[in-house]
């Protein structure tokens, strides 16, 4: 066989090769996935075939494995038998007429109660927060459980880690979990696990990433939940990682760049739902079934306030995007304004949708963001959007520099709101674990409102004649990253 022939032989295989690879892919990418992710992904593989193939192998599935699927199924399953009747909710004739199919959507899909009779308070400032979650541990006598998508050990938060060793000192059992790839990507992290280990806290990885211990998933498949909980009696949850306000951040320190959060301190029998979450993920990754109190005891006192809530989980561990499913009902419900606040605001097809009708009918919506972004390709992903938000009437305002507005949580009409670690965007709707809480009460929302005031304070407001202004190379790097983030 001559050099020729064996070339256009090998010349064929590769040809063939190429349109088998594409039409398995038309059949294996669109499956059970939204349009523009499949789209996306079919571009890649058609255009850059081999390096596209390659990709989708790593990252082209996003659901935790079937195993621990099966296991939050099982203990969802658990929760909404064993809770029948335990709401113990406000007086229904003062809810609005839509607020009780939103909370039997949250019911079937997170399996989690809507429960009454819990006190809440935000916390905005950075340290506060951290002081209020250092001085309960401080008066724990039970149980601490930790949970946060970052922790590390720096000088800002060296009261806090601190005050978990002296829990364990005095006999307070105390449980860590902290996401791997977050938490390993920050600064002292090796520092911070022997700090931990040295204390003699009980500490385990999320979503660990060690192929060659066995451990293994998708690697961009976090869980990005933020949760406190002592003795069950208070909890703290919301947007703050337990890191310095820099991030520790060469480059944010450069800038001069400050996290602007927001921190629910909780109290009542919601707790309890907050402590199943833990319990739940504790389960999950060490394999130590929680026991029947640790997922449903929901027998504290009742609070001061009257506030009925409902812990709403999601990520690639459930069949739905919960989070999505409970935003859009909320936005379709609004009646008469709606405000929200997402550092990262990337929305689907779907919620776009939904905002554009609710301006459309009436609804008076506000949007808050950062004005300069830490992620340059989820900013420019979501500033493609802006336009198209202006001309249906949304009114964004943009939270001045140095600081990057964090916090994540919305408010409808007068009475009802959202709080805790999902952004309004495809990573958190699919592929990061979080924990969102709705509440309802209008003291909670009044409270919200101020908050927002304050935001608005300190923010400009961008006019579809300023943003029509922007050169034509940001318009290009925004619509680039736009059809990037639907590679999910």
């Amino acid at each position: 066989m001559t050099a020729a022939q064996i070339t256009a032989i090998i010349a064929l295989l590769v040809i063939v090769v190429d349109i088998v690879v594409r039409v398995i892919a038309i059949i294996v990418v669109p499956r059970n996935r939204r349009p523009t992710a499949g789209m996306a992904w079919l571009l890649a593989i058609f255009f850059i075939p081999y390096l596209g193939v390659l990709f989708f192998l790593l990252i082209g599935n996003p659901k935790l494995p079937k195993a621990r699927r099966a296991k939050q199924a099982e203990v969802d399953r658990f929760i909404r038998e064993s809770t029948h009747g335990v709401e113990q909710v406000s007086d229904d004739t003062d809810w609005p007429d839509w607020f009780e199919g939103v909370v039997r959507l949250n019911r079937n899909l997170g399996a989690m109660p809507l429960i009454g009779h819990n006190s809440a308070r935000l916390i905005g400032d950075y340290q506060a927060s951290l002081d209020a979650m250092t001085d309960a541990i401080s008066r724990a006598v039970r149980y601490v459980h930790v949970e946060f998508y970052i922790f590390s050990y720096d000088d800002t938060t060296a009261r806090f880690v601190d005050a978990l060793g002296d829990a364990v000192a005095r006999g307070v059992e105390v449980r860590v979990l902290l996401d791997h790839i977050a938490s390993r990507r920050s600064k002292g992290y090796r520092r911070t696990l022997r700090r931990l280990t040295r204390m003699g806290v009980d500490w385990r990885l999320m979503l660990p990433v060690l192929p060659f211990r066995g451990k293994y998933q998708r690697p961009d498949l976090r869980n990005h939940r933020k949760i406190l909980v002592v003795d069950g009696e208070v909890a703290y949850m919301g947007s703050q990682n337990i890191i310095d306000r820099s991030y520790n951040k060469r480059v944010n320190i450069r800038r001069g760049l400050k996290w602007q959060e927001l921190v629910a301190e909780l109290e009542g029998p919601i707790v309890s739902g907050l402590d199943a979450i833990f319990a739940t993920d504790w389960y999950l990754e060490t394999g130590e079934a929680p026991s029947r109190e640790e997922l449903i005891p929901f027998a504290q006192p009742p609070a001061e306030q009257n506030l009925d809530c409902q812990v709403v989980p999601s990520g690639p561990g459930y069949q739905n995007e919960n989070n999505l499913k409970l935003f859009l009902a909320l936005l379709y419900a609004a009646r008469e304004k709606i405000i929200i606040t997402s550092p990262y605001f990337v929305p689907d097809e779907a919620m776009l949708r939904a905002i554009s009708g609710a301006t459309q009918r009436g609804v008076h919506v506000e949007l808050f963001v950062s004005e300069i972004g830490d992620q340059a390709l989820v900013y420019h992903a979501q500033r493609s959007y802006y336009e198209a938000l202006l001309r249906a009437g949304v009114r964004i305002y943009m939270y001045r520099a140095p600081f990057i507005l964090h916090a994540k949580h919305f408010t409808i009409d007068d009475d009802v709101a959202v709080i805790g670690s999902s952004n309004m965007d495809i990573r958190s709707f699919e592929l990061n674990m979080e924990v969102s809480l709705l509440v309802r009460g209008a003291s909670f929302v009044r409270e919200m409102r101020a908050v927002e005031d304050g935001y608005r304070r300190d923010s400009r407001e961008l006019s579809l004649e300023e943003w029509m202004r922007q050169p034509l190379r940001s318009t290009v790097l925004d619509n680039l990253a736009r059809l990037t983030s639907a590679l999910q």
